[in-house]
């Protein structure tokens, strides 16, 4: 309990000092400078996330950072452990990204300004058509050149083990033409496990894949493209 003291008592301030810069990103985003506004927002967001793993004890280790394409927009699909996958995925792999969130995520103050700040969408699971509003939404920020980020189990695992692929999310790629890169996260249920508010340090490892590129085939079905990738990342998972 004391780690996750020492997080919440780091975070709020950080947070309330941020807010400065959080006004810079409304700025530039006003001006629409949105390459600029990104790269505030990431560099703010990824140095509070390093900072927050290195308070949780953890140990990170990052594997396959060479197979992210730099020139271009590409769609990171992970697996879900923990609430601590994205800092991991900000913190970690140095590529300016957004999420696909949930919506309850606007709630949180300041927070959710620098998710709308890094181009964030939130989605409402519960409503059908405001998923698809969504979806379009984000092919078109992939498109625009972009990186986005999706779980597509929809939820944390409580034990590390992979749960089933929603595939209506990796429509996302199809109709971008992005190349997917899988991304493993191995042992970040045991910094928090799930349901839990007791932070334990932990050896996690990050494994980035290979691109994987949607062809003609893939594109006409997302549940081969969700298969494909969903079996990387579990045999990630056994090694």
């Amino acid at each position: 309990m004391i780690r996750t003291i020492i997080l919440a008592a780091y975070l709020i301030p950080a947070l309330i000092f941020s807010i400065p810069s959080l006004m810079k990103a409304k700025l530039l985003d006003k001006k629409g400078k949105l390459d600029e506004r990104n790269r505030l927002a990431f560099e703010v967001v990824s140095k509070m996330s390093r900072r927050l793993i290195k308070l949780s004890g953890s140990q990170i280790k990052v594997v396959g950072e060479e197979n992210i394409p730099s020139d271009k927009a590409v769609l990171f699909v992970s697996n879900h452990q923990s609430n601590f996958d994205i800092l991991l995925l900000l913190g970690f792999i140095d590529k300016p990204k957004a999420f696909i969130a949930k919506v309850e995520l606007m709630k949180i103050p300041i927070l959710s300004q620098w998710m709308k700040a890094m181009g964030c969408i939130f989605i409402d699971r519960k409503d059908v058509r405001q998923s698809l509003r969504a979806i379009n939404e984000g092919a078109n920020i992939l498109k625009e050149g972009h990186s986005l980020v999706i779980f597509p189990e929809g939820t944390r695992s409580k034990d590390g083990q992979l749960g089933q692929f929603k595939h209506g999310s990796f429509k996302l790629a199809t109709k971008s033409n992005v190349p997917i890169i899988p991304v493993t996260i191995n042992g970040a249920y045991k910094i928090m496990p799930k349901g839990k508010l007791i932070i334990k340090p932990s050896k996690v490892e990050m494994i980035i894949s290979k691109p994987i590129y949607a062809d003609e085939e893939i594109k006409r079905d997302s549940k081969m493209l969700a298969d494909k990738v969903k079996n990387i990342i579990e045999e990630n998972l056994k090694n």
